[in-house]
């Protein structure tokens, strides 16, 4: 059955919340340890970032939305996700790992995603953003947030990432909605739109930074002693998910997005990680100060307990 977008719409207003409803003082900051301290501001740090990129992509989707309801929803969608990073970025703040007014840097595979989409998502169509964005809110819903309410025992990052978590619940209710309805497109339309979308040599410096960046994630989640299997298991949701409509399985960008993500979760494609390890390897010795540049979209960054 086809979801009412009214509805849903309806819903994500009805379930706005604020960082003021938080109590940001309230006592549990002490029951993080010492060595899990020490490793949470990098993981915090890139979290942030990539809900950033979330929020971008989901303000280019607005452009392409074919309706004024749609519209609307992935407005709410990109509004959310900055507000995800300013309560990620106000937990930091509240666990002593920020200077002042400091805004932590990502790590140079995010910042690379950063500026590509900051430079070329407007221009991309729906079925590319719509196939590709809900791969990354899969990772960050499945495997990052996942480990963040298991690990983390302060009582205000257990109710800061509830909020989170159902806000992307509704995220990836619509993102999957949207791959069926994209899907209902002629045969003729779909391949014009896959071959069109190809065809532009940006589209292939994207590719060369979304390579290495869930395998960067991956050794993210290990360095803070996660099983990478807890992402390879949100990584195959998505293609578990979106095949059980006849329709999202229509889609070419789809069936890429869902091939490259089995091939990142099957550790024994030698060949494929040693391509993606070594853009890794490469990608890090990149000096950050070469490719960091703050984006428009991220100046509403704050810790303070804004909306």
């Amino acid at each position: 059955m086809a979801m009412d977008f009214d509805s849903m719409l309806q819903k994500i207003k009805d379930r706005q919340w604020a960082l003021a409803d938080i109590d940001w003082d309230a006592p549990g900051a002490e029951l993080i340890e010492p060595e899990l301290h020490a490793k949470l501001k990098p993981f915090i740090s890139d979290l942030m970032w990539i809900e950033n990129v979330g929020a971008r992509g989901f303000a280019a989707m607005a452009k392409k939305a074919p309706d004024a309801t749609l519209k609307s929803i992935y407005e709410h969608f990109h509004a959310e996700e900055q507000k995800h990073a300013n309560a990620e970025l106000a937990l930091m703040r509240r666990w002593g790992m920020l200077d002042d007014d400091e805004i932590p840097s990502p790590n140079v595979n995010v910042q690379l995603v950063i500026n590509w989409l900051d430079r070329y998502s407007d221009g991309l169509s729906l079925s590319f953003l719509g196939t590709v964005i809900p791969m990354l809110e899969v990772a960050l819903d499945g495997a990052l947030i996942k480990f963040i309410t298991d690990e983390v025992k302060d009582p205000v990052a257990q109710e800061v990432f509830k909020r989170i978590n159902s806000d992307e619940s509704r995220h990836l209710a619509v993102d999957f909605e949207v791959m069926d309805m994209l899907g209902h497109a002629s045969l003729r339309r779909r391949t014009i739109d896959f071959v069109g979308g190809w065809a532009q040599p940006s589209l292939l410096i994207g590719l060369l930074t979304y390579l290495p960046l869930l395998n960067k994630m991956r050794d993210n989640i290990v360095a803070m002693g996660v099983d990478e299997q807890r992402l390879y298991s949100a990584m195959k949701r998505y293609r578990s998910v979106g095949r059980r409509s006849e329709y999202t399985r229509r889609l070419p960008m789809f069936r890429f997005v869902a091939t490259h993500g089995a091939l990142v979760t099957n550790r024994d494609n030698v060949a494929y990680h040693a391509v993606a390890d070594s853009l890794v390897t490469v990608t890090n010795w990149i000096p950050v100060s070469l490719v960091r540049r703050t984006p428009t979209w991220s100046r509403e960054l704050t810790y303070e307990p804004t909306a």
